[in-house]
């Protein structure tokens, strides 16, 4: 007669900080503004002005539902999160997915000591599938931060080290904030916002703008000018401003197998990686930034997004910082800063046909319609542009297999050294186009489950496309689909 066996009691749902009593119907009133000022004006104009006090009444019921109808838990082999008020979702996920655990305070939760937390697993997730707790009181951050990534961080605290700090944000990044043109990205989105909301039209008629257009008509060119330069010195302004709002007090830390990084001034965000799940990093380098010898560091992890700011380990930083971390991370500096094997002439080639195609048919058009002479001055400068280009692709490209790992640079606009190790490729793809075959190049790309999925390798020489992915990846040597 067997005995019987006594189930383990479930893990208990938890709810969030009650502070977010505060938080939510705050965040649900800001959500309906439009709708509550759209009821405003239509019980102005009707004489019934409960509507608008019905919109705000609900709003905050409506915040104060989401806080008693979420929950969490913490289970061995999983975690699991309840949430909706008109919708309920149950999200389930295995502890043992779990790849970094990130912190986002807005300012109203710093205020209040709350944070958001969000776990990330191997895939994106998004809108029902984000594990997202909101919020978390600041004192317990450490408590689950130790619990969901419990194997990386029982390593560090069973060392008992502090750590190493690899990288802490100086006032001199500021300098590279301009030359990525963020401020004019938004000085066009607010002017489109505006566009959209018909500002054009209320301004038409204005005393302003009528004063404006006189003084251009008289004034001329230099009003022009002097208009260009205060858009270009709004853009430096607001650049500035967005970097160091965004990216200053930036600490980038490791501790044992954990990569921490946390940066911001009004709104703080962290994020905790596991560094057993990094497979190489990637330097970014768009022409100003680079000719000012800054570079923007990301790495290459699975579960993180290689391509958005959530991959972000550095901001635009003098290269030389952000070559001396990727080095640190991935112990081989030959892999970060050593040189690279040139494409050959044809990879060279190439890259010229492809620049001056497009002056070369503008000239040709010139030429037939007898543009004026300042038409062929600006087509001069096109084509020089083009020219240098040209030249800059083709110096920037190259690759090499280092001690196991496979770097490739290409691009010039943005130029992009990738770092990544040959343990996490799992598959190689030759691909050729027409034009590729008969020039004897092709591209390389290697597969892998990190960063952006796929890393090129442009214009190698075709000869030399299986030996490379062979170099990185020693069994592709065994594959006899490669040999032949």
């Amino acid at each position: 007669m067997s005995l019987p066996t006594t189930a383990a009691p479930p893990m208990p749902w938890q709810r969030l900080s009650p502070r977010m009593l505060l938080v939510h119907p705050v965040h649900e009133v800001l959500r309906q503004l439009p709708l509550l000022i759209g009821t405003l004006v239509l019980g102005s104009a009707t004489g019934n002005p409960w509507w608008g006090v019905l919109v705000l009444v609900a709003s905050v019921t409506f915040g104060i539902l989401r806080w008693f109808l979420t929950t969490y838990r913490i289970a061995p082999e999983e975690i699991q999160l309840r949430s909706g008020v008109l919708r309920r979702t149950v999200l389930s996920l295995p502890r043992n997915r779990i790849r970094s655990v990130s912190t986002d305070a807005r300012l109203l939760h710093r205020l209040l000591g709350l944070t958001v937390l969000r776990v990330s697993t191997s895939q994106e997730a998004r809108g029902d599938g984000d594990f997202t707790l909101d919020g978390v009181a600041v004192e317990q951050v450490p408590r689950l931060r130790a619990v969901l990534l419990a194997d990386s961080l029982a390593v560090t605290q069973q060392a008992g080290t502090p750590g190493r700090i690899l990288a802490r944000w100086h006032p001199r990044w500021l300098r590279y904030s301009p030359l990525s043109f963020t401020g004019l990205a938004m000085i066009a989105a607010a002017v489109g916002i505006a566009y959209q909301a018909g500002a054009p039209r209320a301004l038409r008629d204005s005393t302003l703008t009528q004063s404006g257009l006189d003084v251009a008509q008289r004034v001329g060119a230099p009003a022009v000018a002097a208009a260009a330069i205060a858009v270009l010195a709004a853009s430096v302004v607001l650049s500035v401003v967005r970097s160091l709002v965004t990216y200053g007090n930036l600490l980038l830390r490791r501790d044992g197998d954990l990569l921490h990084l946390e940066h911001g001034l009004l709104r703080v965000r962290e994020n905790t990686f596991d560094m057993r799940r990094l497979r190489g990093g990637t330097l970014r380098e768009a022409l100003l930034v680079r000719a000012f010898g800054g570079a923007r560091l990301d790495a290459v992890m699975t579960g993180v997004n290689g391509a958005g700011e959530s991959s972000l380990l550095l901001p635009p930083c003098p290269a030389a910082t952000a070559q001396a971390v990727l080095a640190d991370l991935i112990a081989n500096p030959d892999a970060v800063s050593g040189p690279l094997r040139g494409h050959g002439p044809a990879a060279t080639r190439r890259r010229w046909i492809r620049a001056l195609a497009i002056p070369a048919v503008l000239g040709i058009v010139a030429a037939v319609l007898g543009v004026p002479v300042w038409a062929w001055v600006a087509w001069a400068a096109v084509t020089v542009c083009c020219g240098l280009l040209a030249a800059d692709r083709a110096r920037s490209l190259g690759h090499r297999v280092s001690r196991g790992w496979l770097v490739a640079r290409s691009g010039s606009l943005e130029r992009r050294r990738d770092c990544i190790a040959g343990a996490g490729i799992v598959g190689w793809t030759v691909r050729q186009s027409w034009s590729q075959r008969r020039a004897g190049v092709a591209t390389l790309i290697a597969a892998t489950a990190a960063g952006v999925k796929s890393y090129e390798v442009i214009d190698v020489p075709a000869e030399l496309a299986w030996s490379i992915a062979a170099a990185a990846s020693p069994w592709v040597a065994h594959n006899r689909w490669a040999r032949h």
